[in-house]
């Protein structure tokens, strides 16, 4: 008779022993120095999916990224939560990057694409989705794909989370002050790839607004590999 499946929990904790251990093995500081404070360059704003963690797909490490995440990754200018984490993030802990990160095969761009309620307060939430699908009706209804027409919604939610972001005061200020960068991404769950959407502060893509990238570009740096930064994009470096 087979053994009976483990409770997901438990796992959970077994291998968070795992992974401590090996962490603290590999490098017998690395607790201690994170429990000492943080200093993230990058704040996340991104989905609640379980398919895209953050500091995972970026190939970093804890500590390096400030995080917040909701359903269909929605910023909106009323959500107290949102700001308080973007205000933390930026004139407390001074980070240098936001960035606002969609992701394909999105569970609230497909609800806000469809006639049908969810239910609860998750209609209610989606609203700004079911606004951005209704000002752009005739280009989404052009897209026969059902997929891509989810790919193209999503894309939208960034760039309106894009200009919340940039209409707020506090990232006003660090952008005029210190340079801070705005960037609109989307992850692709079937590559593992981020694409830059050029939203923001950054002159990468084709609807870019000039801001105050440098050639030299910002690096993030991780156990083992390196983020960077620059105008024309960004890019994963192997260590």
């Amino acid at each position: 008779m087979p053994a009976p499946p483990q409770d997901a929990f438990a796992y959970a904790l077994s291998s968070n022993q795992a992974w401590a251990g090996y962490k603290g093995h590999q490098n017998p500081d690395f607790f201690p120095k994170l429990a000492s404070g943080q200093s993230p360059a990058i704040l996340w704003l991104g989905c609640s999916d379980s398919r895209c963690p953050e500091t995972t797909i970026l190939g970093l490490q804890p500590g390096d990224v400030f995080v917040h995440r909701n359903i269909a990754n929605i910023v909106s200018p009323t959500d107290i939560n949102t700001s308080a984490v973007i205000e933390y993030a930026v004139v407390h802990l001074k980070v240098k990057h936001v960035v606002l990160c969609g992701h394909t095969a999105c569970g609230g761009a497909a609800a806000a694409l469809g006639d049908g309620r969810v239910g609860g307060v998750l209609d209610y939430w989606l609203t700004p989705l079911k606004a951005l699908r209704n000002a752009h009706k005739e280009e989404l209804a052009a897209i026969t794909d059902d997929k891509r027409r989810a790919v193209r919604i999503a894309e939208l939610n960034v760039e309106a989370g894009v200009n919340v972001l940039m209409a707020n005061a506090v990232i006003q200020d660090a952008i005029a002050e210190r340079g801070l960068q705005v960037h609109g991404t989307l992850f692709d769950i079937g590559s593992g790839r981020i694409r830059d959407l050029g939203f923001g502060t950054g002159k990468t893509g084709q609807n870019g607004v000039p801001g105050t990238n440098s050639n030299a570009g910002d690096v993030v740096r991780g156990k083992h590999a390196m983020l960077v930064f620059r105008t024309e994009g960004a890019g994963m470096q192997a260590r």
